[in-house]
């Protein structure tokens, strides 16, 4: 028997409730949390018990992500940028709600990094000196006074502070696929930590709390990263933890008594809890389907929150009391008129490509009848070197929910899938990538679902190129492509970047290319100078406060594509950046993208 499925709105869908930047208060009383239930994300309370919730911020443009309580536990620290235009500020907001823009410079860009040991500062890092780099501040939590800690001259990025304020240490990507770490100190400067030949990644993570270890992440003699300590005294290095799949973060509760790390397994998050003096791994029983998305374990160590998501449901808030074992759900933010029954659960596959390579990819098949085929989207993800997991997305299950099945494909040049993958596309985007995401097509004619002759393409970011490449490079491909924010030429996008990824400039450069140096190669990857090809209908959405994708990089590609007399739809959404952080802007775009699709496909 046929279960009848109901569809649902894309309003219904953008109000499910989205939780982020989790922390709790020093009396363990309280948890801060930025939601977006009132449309745009502001910071709330929930009291540990769950029964009373407190909205603290009002914002109704920008969005507001918590960074934790002050030591008092009646201030609160928070970082918010203007209509999405990256360029993010710190700010304290007092009992009274008054709020203080504590990094107040007109193009300071500043960056929270951690609360300090002895609880009379924060440290935090910020371009007001040279918009290029990060460097490193500590600001006196009485005074609001910072400190300048370390100049950052050479494109470091600082990766952990020790408890004492003696050591500093550094990260500075060489490629995508090779890193190296230092360590600072007023006395001795820069010292480099890891020589090495070849590519081999190095990412200091946290030191002990006693300054005599440094901990970090390595890929040295494995696919994977995992974690080492190094000793500061003996200069020798010992595995911590070592898995299967790669472990891209890892750290400490406040004092220590426990060490956990996030784990990449397949497309999913697996999140590790140890106790530190005793290697024992944390059981957390009933642990509930789905994911961890976001963990913080609090000052007197006795209470952990973190937030789980499933391919079905957005993320919800979890207290667990570490003495009792007991796990507590504070939340419910599916949106209550929505069965989950009706959704579609995510299911993780592999498919190889052209040359027999196995791609990882996320499956959403909608709910069919006997005999019904779909139609189907192969869904990028932005990058390069992103990931699709089986996180809830609103507007893939929205799309999903509507008949449309979903393959959001890891092609080769994803992370989480080792560093020989992630490096397989490097200076061939648009080619070898690209030609795994039309391979995508195969899986899901083999499926014996899809109709083969109404499938499209979407994505946003490198995701949306991904899109532009496949209308203009292989043009019979797909029948429609979705562009969402998506560079169109990679010469002005590379030699455009915003001051403050300078760090990361020659990374992109080796790894998409050199706009200065391989011109002619740049061009002929960029589907501007070859959107004569694009003969089917395309839809565009555009932030125009967007700091990485400029707003001319898609004004171009639709005037372009006008030119061909092929069927575009341009939507601009004037207070928004790099991506849709509003709730109207949501539903107002991924309504219009259904409708495109309804009409085309």
């Amino acid at each position: 028997m046929i279960r009848v499925k109901k569809t649902y709105s894309i309003e219904q869908f953008v109000n499910c409730e989205s939780l982020i930047g989790i922390s709790i208060s020093p009396d363990d009383e309280k948890i801060l949390v930025g939601s977006n239930r009132s449309g745009v994300y502001n910071a709330y309370a929930f009291s540990r018990s769950g029964d009373k919730v407190e909205q603290l911020t009002s914002s109704d443009d920008n969005f507001i992500i918590p960074k934790g309580y002050f030591p008092d536990g009646r201030k609160f620290l928070f970082s918010s940028d203007q209509g999405g235009n990256e360029i993010t500020h710190l700010y304290m907001q007092k009992e009274d709600g008054k709020q203080i823009d504590l990094t107040p410079g007109t193009e300071e860009k500043a960056e929270f990094h951690r609360w300090s040991l002895d609880e009379n500062s924060f440290f935090y890092e910020s371009n007001k000196r040279d918009p290029r780099y990060m460097d490193l501040y500590e600001m006196n939590i009485d005074t609001l006074e910072p400190t300048l800690l370390f100049t950052n001259e050479d494109g470091y990025y600082v990766s952990a502070i020790s408890h004492d304020k003696k050591y500093v240490a550094l990260h500075k990507p060489r490629t995508a696929n090779n890193s190296d770490m230092f360590i600072y100190t007023q006395e001795d400067g820069v010292k480099h930590l890891s020589e090495h030949d070849g590519d081999v990644h190095y990412q200091p993570v946290a030191f002990d709390l006693d300054s005599n270890f440094l901990y970090f992440l390595t890929d040295e003699d494995h696919e994977f990263l995992y974690v080492k300590r190094l000793c500061l005294t003996s200069g020798k290095t010992e595995v911590v933890a070592k898995e299967d799949w790669g472990i891209v973060a890892a750290r400490f509760s406040p004092t220590h008594k426990y060490l956990y790390y996030y784990v990449n397994h397949d497309g999913k998050t697996e999140v590790k809890v140890l106790e530190t003096a005793t290697d024992k791994a944390v059981e957390i029983t009933d642990f509930p389907e789905g994911q961890i998305s976001g963990l913080a374990i609090s000052k007197s160590e006795k209470y952990m929150v973190f937030l789980v998501n499933r391919s079905t449901a957005p993320a919800n808030l979890y207290v667990y009391e570490f003495e009792s074992k007991t796990l507590n759900c504070l939340t419910n933010t599916l949106n209550p008129e929505i069965d989950e029954n009706d959704l579609v659960h995510a299911k993780v596959v592999h498919f190889p490509s052209f040359d027999g390579l196995d791609i990882p990819a996320i499956y959403y098949e909608p709910h069919l009848e006997d005999g019904e085929k779909a139609p189907a989207l192969i869904w990028v993800h932005g990058g390069p070197g992103g990931q699709s997991t089986v996180d809830f997305n609103p507007m893939i299950q929205y799309l999903v929910n509507h008949g449309y099945a979903v393959l959001a494909v890891n092609n080769r040049g994803s992370s989480g899938y080792g560093k020989t993958f992630f490096k397989a596309a490097d200076l061939k985007h648009g080619d070898v990538d690209l030609a795994d995401c039309i391979e995508g097509k195969t899986f899901l004619i083999e499926t014996g679902k899809i109709d083969k002759n109404r499938i499209g393409i979407i994505g946003g970011s490198y995701g949306g190129y991904m899109t532009l490449a496949a209308l203009t490079f292989q043009p019979d491909a797909f029948n429609v492509g979705v562009n969402i924010f998506g560079v169109s030429n990679w010469e002005r996008t590379l030699k455009s970047i915003p001051p403050w990824w300078e760090a990361s400039r020659d990374l992109l450069y080796k790894k998409i290319g050199d706009p200065y140096t391989q011109t002619d190669y740049i061009r002929s990857i960029s589907p501007l100078f070859h959107a004569e090809n694009i003969n089917k209908p395309l839809i565009v959405l555009q932030g125009a406060n967007d700091p990485r994708v400029l707003q001319a990089e898609s004004d171009d590609i639709v005037e372009k594509v006008k030119e061909n007399g092929v069927p575009v739809e341009y939507i601009i959404f004037e207070d928004e950046g790099h991506g849709f952080t509003k709730r109207e802007n949501q539903v107002t775009g991924f309504r219009a993208i259904r409708e495109f699709l309804d009409r085309y496909l």
